[in-house]
């Protein structure tokens, strides 16, 4: 069964580490590879060759901090059509405080030498050198996977000048002849191997982050989820809403509503595995639909687990979706396995998603959701996590319950 959210608050709640930015970085590109037609491995190993030609060609200390991740974070607005999504993309990075540099280098990623590129037609210097290093670094893992290295390099060399910044192109020429660029870059190569040469050039060594940063992360995560499907839209924070009120109501200690927070937000990070065509579809879904779609909770918690100290909100996210009595998945879980923490979330997810619209129904009413939430407890549902709901919903004047004798009664009935 592995480590649940009940033992892991038991033996290990209280261990401090600092948060590695790049640590985090890592584990979204990884996320963002989980997408359709995404390429395993490929932010990290485009990474790796980006920095080494960057090193090799003498960029500052502040454009190769920038570079390091704009690199990682290139494809971050992967699910759009090119223009949007590199604007997206450049978006998104802002947010993290990554900076105008590796900002600019995802928006203009696309962009030629020689003009013929998007969104903007941008040619020669007038695009940003970062994005110049970006497009070459790019093109080296791609080309180079299914084929090998000097089928990557002789494309480089034939688009010099055309696609590529021939002086950049030369330095990735010169690296190649020396046998030192593709060192743990080839797509046979160990994905761990891979990751650990990334994370060692970390531009900002174990760099703390602190709270406020560590929330803007997480929500920009949940907005990268959000964004995956119309229908999910604003689903994450929504969620993550729902859940602090529950925690809040409950009377948890600030550190645990934090906790709450952010594991909502990231609950849902493992639905990027899921194919559009099955998270928009309007029919029922088929039996092996429904095991891809159960399959999400796992991802969840594997992408977070590479963050260490994520690795309570790793267990908490990866569990929303398991239910009192054991019928939940991925693991089945009990009542004994899930902290408080997993049963606020649980309740928030269900709320969340029968309030909101899908494609197969339209969203539901309090008046269609509080029966449900009813049934569900308390042999699925935390009696006491559904009870702390209503409490904030009433707060929010999102529904207003307990005006009438017979209205407590039956808000008694649906929590009992």
């Amino acid at each position: 069964m592995g480590q649940t959210s009940v033992s892991f608050r038991e033996k290990e709640r209280n261990l401090d580490e600092s948060i590695s930015l790049s640590e985090v970085i890592a584990a979204l590109s990884f996320a963002i590879e989980l997408t359709d037609g995404a390429v395993h491995g490929h932010a990290l190993r485009t990474c790796l060759l980006g920095m080494r030609i960057a090193e090799e060609a003498g960029f500052t200390q502040d454009e190769k901090s920038s570079l390091y991740y704009a690199l990682l974070l290139k494809d971050i607005g992967n699910e759009e059509m090119v223009g949007l999504r590199c604007d997206r993309g450049a978006s998104i990075v802002s947010k993290l405080g990554m900076g105008s540099l590796a900002a600019d280098a995802v928006r203009h990623l696309e962009e030629h030498w020689d003009g013929s590129g998007y969104p903007n037609h941008v040619r020669g210097k007038k695009i940003p050198r970062l994005a110049r290093l970006c497009a070459i670094a790019q093109h080296l893992d791609m080309f180079s996977i299914g084929r090998n290295t000097a089928i990557a390099i002789e494309t480089l060399e034939e688009w010099s000048g055309s696609w590529f910044d021939p002086e950049l192109v030369k330095v990735a020429l010169s690296l190649d002849r020396r046998d030192a660029l593709w060192t743990h870059c080839r797509a046979t190569d160990s994905h761990e191997a891979t990751r650990t040469a990334v994370l060692d050039l970390d531009p900002h060594e174990r760099q703390r982050l602190d709270d406020e940063q560590v929330d803007k992360i997480c929500e920009a995560f949940a907005e990268i989820v959000d964004a995956k499907s119309s229908f999910t839209f604003q689903h994450s924070i929504s969620v993550a809403g729902l859940a602090r009120g529950i925690a809040t109501n409950l009377h948890l200690p600030e550190d645990r509503i934090r906790l709450v927070w952010r594991a909502a937000l990231l609950h849902d990070l493992g639905k990027l595995s899921i194919p559009n065509r099955i998270l928009d579809k309007k029919a029922e879904l088929t039996e092996s639909e429904w095991k891809v779609v159960r399959r999400h909770p796992g991802f969840t918690r594997k992408i977070l687990d590479q963050i260490g100290p994520f690795r309570e909100i790793a267990i908490v996210a990866g569990e929303h979706h398991e239910k009192l009595d054991g019928s939940g998945y991925p693991k089945q879980l009990t009542a004994r396995d899930l902290s408080m923490e997993s049963r606020i979330i649980a309740v928030a997810d269900v709320y969340g998603a029968l309030s909101e619209e899908r494609p197969y129904r339209a969203g539901l009413s309090n008046d269609e959701i509080l029966p449900i939430l009813g049934a569900l407890t308390p042999h699925k549902l935390d009696g006491d996590c559904v009870r702390a709901l209503i409490k904030y919903l009433e707060q929010q004047k999102i529904v207003e319950f307990g005006a009438t004798t017979d209205q407590q009664a039956q808000l008694s009935r649906f929590c009992a």
